[in-house]
């Protein structure tokens, strides 16, 4: 089939209407279906590329920023739970986690049995590979090929199990993750349309580079956020109660005062000579307060923009595949992590809260003829949507059960009139890694309101981010917002009707049987 004019072509009904017109031609549906190159990275903050212009301008990522450039950067990607398993379950389900089965990283298991985009993809004729970081502790199913990190997997010379064999690697994470899907890439079968996730452990705590890019900008002092030292003060207790600040959380092994396990000798003398005298240099400083804080911010950024220039050299090694293979123009590439991460904004790192730096993840896009290079968006998208837009552009009937909705409007320049105005988000895991409490709410193009539940801590706040967009005041007191509050109130109220979920959250649900729930 040929379509003349693209607004009136119908993905889900494989048919072009020109005129009141059907429009065929001896090509098989087959032969238009796009593939799709899908690399998700772990807890890459969008302040870390390069495309989103962060003011502190941290680091250059020429590759992923081509994605931008030749396609759609998405300025307003949001999760509905900002940690690492949940979100790659909602991207393999196109729902939300209560109704996925995957609410934690604590005891959370993936139910393989259910439907996932990548099982249609491979009924309707795609071939189909998963290579990297899986973490979701079952077996990976609807893919002819995959090869998965053990757990959270490391950085080093790492184990993996590739279609149910233990097997060992040699060399770096991001290296390997790379060179398996460019080499699936070239050995494919060629008489398919294909799904490829590239998922990569990095830039994940504990943040180890690469030993070969070590020392490329060896003492770059890099620009401190504003909220550094933010002491909390304008918020509540989940806020002071949390453990995840650089001053107190991080240990040796994310401060590199000790080596990772696992190197080879020659991997160990590489290391040793980039960081020893360093760590030398700061145990004889003997720093304290804000200055031992600065330090361990500099060091901090040193390593994680190191791990994520690994991910970017691989992102421009599958680019290149794709160009030399011919793939270029009937491949939608996405790029995309498995929610924000903090880089130091309100003196943390790691994600799990509402809050913009958590709750926002980079998305780029490219798909030539269908998105206009250098595109941007700022409608409320969601990984949420993810499993909905390839299933459409693959022509695949939508499954009733998904709760996102198909991107591939907003890619083509038509926003439909009714997108979200709003978006849910909930948090389960407490008190586990890092004592961020439980809580849900929603998010407006200006607002936030925050529920905390599920231990003795009940409040709400409201955060107004065209007034305070570093999130710093809670204003839900001021009688000026009643309104507001009011009105969000009944939104979310809506939207946790609309979303089916449950009052009463089972304590196994946030990893942790002891918890006292209150409502």
């Amino acid at each position: 089939m040929i379509c003349l004019y693209r607004p009136f072509y119908n993905s889900r009904m494989g048919v072009c209407l020109l005129a009141g017109f059907l429009l065929t031609s001896p090509l098989h549906a087959e032969d238009k279906k796009p593939n799709i190159v899908f690399i998700f990275s772990d807890d890459h903050a969008w302040q870390a590329i390069s495309a989103y212009g962060d003011a502190r301008k941290l680091n250059q990522t020429p590759h992923i920023d081509r994605i931008a450039k030749e396609g759609m950067r998405f300025d307003r990607c949001l999760v509905p739970n900002a940690i690492c398993g949940p979100s790659r379950a909602t991207v393999l389900t196109g729902k939300y986690n209560h109704l996925n089965g995957f609410m934690n990283n604590a005891n959370s298991k993936f139910d393989g049995s259910q439907m996932t985009f990548p099982k249609l993809l491979q009924a309707a004729g795609y071939q189909t590979a998963l290579i990297g970081k899986w973490h979701l502790l079952s077996t990976p199913t609807g893919f002819d090929f995959w090869q998965i990190l053990h757990g959270q997997g490391v950085y080093y010379n790492p184990p993996m199990i590739r279609n149910g064999t233990d097997m060992k690697f040699d060399g770096y994470v991001t290296d390997i993750i790379t060179d398996t899907s460019v080499d699936w890439i070239k050995n494919r079968d060629k008489t398919k349309p294909f799904l490829l996730m590239c998922q990569q452990k990095a830039p994940h705590r504990e943040w180890e580079p690469p030993v070969d890019l070590l020392g490329k900008e060896p003492d770059r002092v890099y620009p401190e956020p504003e909220t550094l030292f933010d002491d909390y003060s304008g918020r509540g207790l989940a806020e002071h109660d949390q453990d995840m600040t650089i001053a107190n959380t991080m240990n040796k092994r994310d401060l590199k005062l000790v080596a990772p396990r696992g190197l080879t000798d020659e991997q160990l003398e590489q290391w040793n000579r980039y960081y020893k005298p360093r760590n030398e240099k700061f145990e004889q400083a003997n720093l304290s307060g804000k200055e031992l804080v600065s330090w361990k911010y500099q060091r901090y950024m040193h390593d994680y923009l190191t791990c994520v220039e690994a991910v970017d050299d691989g992102v421009g090694k599958l680019l290149k595949t794709l160009d030399d293979e011919g793939l270029t123009d009937n491949t939608i590439v996405i790029y995309c992590s498995d929610q924000g991460f903090f880089l130091g904004e309100h003196g943390w790192f790691d994600k799990r809260w509402i809050f913009e730096e958590s709750l926002r993840t980079p998305l780029l896009v490219r798909w030539p003829g269908h998105i206009k290079p250098g595109s941007v968006n700022n409608q409320m998208v969601s990984n949420l949507d993810f499993a909905e837009t390839f299933l459409d552009a693959a022509g695949i009937e939508i499954p009733s059960e998904m709760q996102g909705r198909s991107l591939v409007n907003l890619m083509e320049g038509h926003t439909p009139e009714d997108w979200r105005k709003s978006f849910y988000y909930q948090y389960y895991e407490y008190p586990g890694a890092h004592h961020v409490r439980p809580h849900y709410g929603v998010v407006t193009d200006r607002y936030k309101l925050v529920q905390f539940y599920g231990t003795q801590y009940h409040d709400q706040e409201l955060f107004d981010l065209q007034t305070d967009p570093h999130e710093m005041t809670n204003v839900i007191d001021l009688p000026e917002n009643a309104e507001k509050v009011k009105e969000l109130r009944a939104e979310l109220a809506r939207l946790r009707t609309e979303f089916k979920v449950p009052e009463v959250i089972p304590p196994k649900w946030f990893g942790n049987q002891r918890i006292d729930q209150e409502r």
